[in-house]
């Protein structure tokens, strides 16, 4: 039985010799088919990749024009075998996706793969990858053979296992040299000679760590330096058999350290060793074109710091950083390096068609360079580089390390990582995950950091402070140089990829300084932050200008972030720099300023600039409607700070809509519009509640006097809304003049009749008989509706219309019947006080006389919600006579009350009857 695994190996090598004829003949055909193709030949990259001892293939049809090479193509090769077109496949598959240094170059993609039979699977494949297993494990078994027998001494054993493991790698070695390339290149994922030698490596490996960790052989010094050296020897081995052993051989390097016990752990010798390694599997990736073993290697490459941080009593950041820096940087210049799409293939190649089954499918869309390959290189290095970055200020925060170092170590990565996506076409993640990255680092560090550090005095604490606060803005601004590097490179060709990067140089800087500002700044005047803000708008503006002269369009969506960016800082910067009413008054003034900038520049984003500072001059207002500290605005109406805090702002607003009002952009004169005219209605209304609560701004309820005057207002805006809609029109003219209409109604409804009624609050309606708050709140309002519907005739629509006509009604009626109660009851008129016999009375008239006044006024501008609201009320002033009259007047009183109804309901009959008689002669 112990010689069972050696017979296996030579039986397999006898077989693999009856092939050889085979073989022979494949390659003679194969040289055939490549010497058909007439003056076509490998470019010198992929001639390199390939094996040396490989002949060209047909894989030289990826790099022939199309229409020519498919017909050269025919013309040489009439009828191939099946054998020939299967070979023909594994070697234009063995071609695809390749990359040189510098500029690799990828060739279109490989022609479908045929699909493998049952037979091929199991007789090729499983066999192989099932003896490898069986060839270890009958290794293993035949030590545990021995040792349970007690045949054989340790040290023998381990020699022999030693042995047996060299044996499998020189067959491996031998079969390797006799197999034909062709072969290996179709089962290269279960090639007999890599899976030898993989078998012989795990021998070689497990009887090394044993000779140390079980028996005490040999010292960790000594351990460390042999499986070292077997695994760097596997990933040399892995340039011959292939892939799968590179990642055997890369496990094994970066497990060694955690195999070999030290009572004092080095860092940098385990991070030396750890980037060694990982170099190794780069160089060697390189070289073959391997894409899943540097992923693996990036992901090892990063659990090492992360578990090295995690469990070490002492930390040291200097070799961790240095590692990822070496990880990234490898990445950007070693492997892959530049990655460049052939001719922009991926986004302007056309689809596959029969005669030419090779080209390239378009990826399509503007978000097509987030995908691009190799997209599990970019991640594993991104994802990881940036998880130790974080861990590194975690750990700062949390123990106490010098914070300054670490956030200079975790900005030193970051930036490295926003640099590789800056760099690199295919490295779109690196570039959103850095930006993303630096905000939640600053914002967790700036927000804690503090509680994490004990310092001896106020003063280290205070220059400890500054220190992070520069290194914080400064990685900021290393996004915006980053940035304009890849812009000056990129810009032109990769729009889609310039406008993110162009989103991260605005976001990244702005995020942290509000972040800092926030937590540390100076509230009154920070000059650090808004020198800062001022420098980022400057930079920004100067950028967006560079592009535009570049490209030479307006409309560059790169240059129109940028502005947008310019813009943002410069309202930081606005804010640092003042408080209180400054700011909100110099907003709408730097909108002006980039709207102006907008007649020199045909930028969409600078008009909206200012529609921008309008909204943030008003979230301003809404956080401090005082616009001053309370005890600062005065009682003086009217001439106060309330006036320039609102009214500069809608008088800006008002000059902004008139600049813009020819513009072809509908949209932003409809904003500026409607910005416009509630700015300066609010102005209005916050001047008249400061003067009618004695100079004092608060969350009282309103007065009716003071709600009469916001009616008012609405009324008037309305009709000037309309008025301006007649001389230009306009939407939010149109629209803003009804809506506010129909608002104005809707407080007569809730607050003029219900809510703040005289009547239910018994509040003093005033002195003056006439002059009084009953005029104020339902006379005034009652005259401005039907000008308003008078405004409104034949220029809006019928029901809107008839509804301010009724508006107007109802507060008439309303005004009638509260001084009618106030003649008979004086200033205060509440409900409890009882009713007087001649105040019933008064009512009655008072109704039906308003009654035929509104019947008049219908027939006179043939208005049919006039008529309707007269017969209304004459319809409760017989309901009234009939129910309260007759009950609650006496003697004289209630005889004049009917005689006077039946002489009105007559006398309506009548006019009736001469309207109707009168339509009808007209008809």
């Amino acid at each position: 039985m112990e010689l069972l695994p050696l017979v296996v190996v030579i039986a397999g090598i006898f077989i693999l010799r009856g092939y050889n004829q085979r073989i022979k003949r494949l390659e003679v055909r194969v040289q055939e088919l490549q010497n058909a193709i007439a003056g076509k030949v490998l470019p010198a990259d992929v001639a390199e990749s390939a094996p040396a001892e490989k002949p060209q293939t047909s894989a030289a049809l990826l790099h022939a024009e199309h229409d020519d090479g498919a017909a050269i193509a025919e013309a040489a090769i009439p009828s191939p075998s099946p054998v020939d077109i299967e070979e023909a496949d594994i070697a234009a598959r063995d071609m695809a996706d390749t990359f040189t240094d510098g500029g690799p170059d990828i060739t279109a993609p490989a022609a479908m793969k045929p699909k493998e039979s049952l037979e091929s699977t199991i007789g090729a494949r499983w066999a192989v990858w099932v003896g490898g297993i069986a060839l270890a494990l009958g290794g293993i078994f035949m030590i545990k053979y021995s040792i349970e027998s007690g045949l054989l001494s340790p040290g023998v054993r381990l020699v022999l296992a030693a042995i047996f493991g060299l044996i499998l790698v020189a067959a491996g070695e031998v079969i390797r040299r006799r197999s034909a390339p062709v072969s290996g290149n179709a089962f290269q994922n279960a090639m007999v000679p890599g899976v030898l030698t993989a078998a012989g490596v795990v021998a070689l490996f497990g009887s090394t760590y044993a000779a140390h960790g079980i028996y005490g052989f040999i010292g960790p010094a000594t351990a460390f330096v042999l499986l070292a050296l077997i695994s760097l020897a596997t990933l040399a081995l892995s340039l011959l058999h292939g892939q799968a052993l590179a990642g055997l051989g890369l496990l094994a390097s970066m497990v060694t350290p955690a195999l070999i016990a030290s009572t004092a752990p080095r860092p940098w010798i385990l991070f030396g060793y750890l980037v060694l390694t990982w170099l190794a599997t780069l160089l060697a990736s390189r070289l073959r074109r391997w894409l899943i073993a540097p992923s693996l290697a990036n992901a090892l490459l990063s659990l090492w710091p992360l578990l090295y941080i995690s469990y070490s009593p002492v930390v040291d950041f200097t070799p961790v950083t240095l590692s990822m820096l070496a990880m990234i940087g490898g990445t950007i210049f070693l492997w892959p390096g530049r990655y460049q799409t052939a001719a922009k293939a991926v986004d302007h190649a056309t689809t596959e068609t029969k005669a030419n089954p090779l080209q390239l499918r378009s990826a399509g869309g503007g978000g097509a360079f987030l995908a691009r390959a190799p997209l599990g290189m970019t991640l594993t290095a991104t994802i990881g580089a940036l998880a130790v970055a974080l861990s590194l200020l975690a750990d700062g925060l949390l123990y106490g390390y010098p914070i300054v170092d670490a956030v200079f170590m975790f900005a030193a990565i970051v930036a490295a990582v926003a640099a590789f996506g800056a760099g690199r076409l295919h490295a779109a993640w690196a570039a959103i995950l850095s930006a993303v990255v630096a905000i939640i680092g600053m914002f967790g560090l700036l927000t804690n950091w503090i509680y994490g550090l004990d310092p001896g005095t106020v003063d280290a604490l205070a220059r400890m402070q500054s220190m992070v606060i520069y290194e914080a803005l400064g990685l900021g601004a290393i996004f915006v140089l980053i940035g304009a590097f890849f812009l000056r490179r990129f810009a032109e060709g990769e729009k889609p990829f310039a406008a993110l990067w162009s989103l991260i140089m605005a976001a990244v800087p702005l995020a942290i300084a509000t972040i800092s500002f926030f937590n540390f700044g100076n509230w009154t005047v920070d000059w650090l932050h808004g020198l800062y803000g001022i420098g980022l708008a400057v930079a920004l503006l100067a950028l967006a200008e560079w592009q535009y002269r570049r490209s030479g369009d307006g409309w560059n969506l790169p240059t129109n972030i940028l502005a947008a960016g310019s813009f943002a800082a410069t309202v930081f910067a606005l804010h640092v720099l003042a408080h209180h009413a400054v700011p909100t008054i110099l907003l709408p003034v730097l909108g002006i300023a980039y709207l102006l900038t907008g007649r020199v520049r045909d930028w969409p984003v600078l008009p909206w600039a200012m529609v921008a500072a309008l909204i943030v001059a008003m979230a301003r207002i809404a956080w401090q409607p005082t616009i001053v500290d309370p005890s600062e605005l005065g009682t003086t109406p009217v001439f106060n700070m309330l006036l320039a805090g609102y009214g500069i702002p809608a008088a800006l607003a008002a000059v902004a809509a008139f600049m813009v009002r020819r513009a072809p952009n509908i949209r932003l004169c409809s904003a500026l519009q409607a910005l416009a005219s509630f700015l300066v209605l609010l102005t209005i209304a916050i001047l008249v509640r400061h003067a009618m609560n004695g100079g004092v701004l608060n969350d009282a309820v309103p007065t009716l006097g003071e709600q009469s005057i916001y009616t008012l207002l609405a009324i008037g805006a309305s009709a000037t809304l309309m008025a301006l809609d007649l001389s230009a029109a306009s939407p939010v003219f149109r629209y803003g003049s009804m809506a506010l209409g129909t608002l104005s109604v809707i407080m007569i409804l809730t607050l003029h009749l219900l809510g703040l009624n005289p009547f239910i609050t018994g509040e003093s309606t005033g002195r003056i008989p006439l002059f009084n708050l009953l005029l104020l709140g339902y006379l005034l309002p009652a005259i401005a509706y039907g000008g308003l519907a008078l405004l409104a005739r034949n220029r809006r629509p019928l029901p809107y219309v008839a509804m301010l006509a009724v508006a107007g009604a109802v507060m008439v009626f309303a005004w009638a019947t509260l001084t009618v109660r106030r003649f008979w009851q004086g200033e205060y008129i509440p409900f409890w006080n009882d009713f007087i016999q001649g105040e019933l009375y008064s009512y009655s008239v008072v109704w039906l006389l308003i009654g035929i006044a509104l019947l008049g006024l219908g027939a006179r501008f043939e208005a049919r919600s006039l008529r309707i609201a007269s017969a209304v009320l004459v319809f409760i002033a017989v309901v009234k006579a009939f129910l309260i009259d007759m009950a609650n007047l006496e003697g004289f009183l209630r005889a004049l009350s009917f005689i006077g109804l039946g002489a009105v309901l007559i006398g309506i009959g009548l006019f009736y009857q001469k309207i109707l008689t009168r339509k009808k002669a007209t008809e």
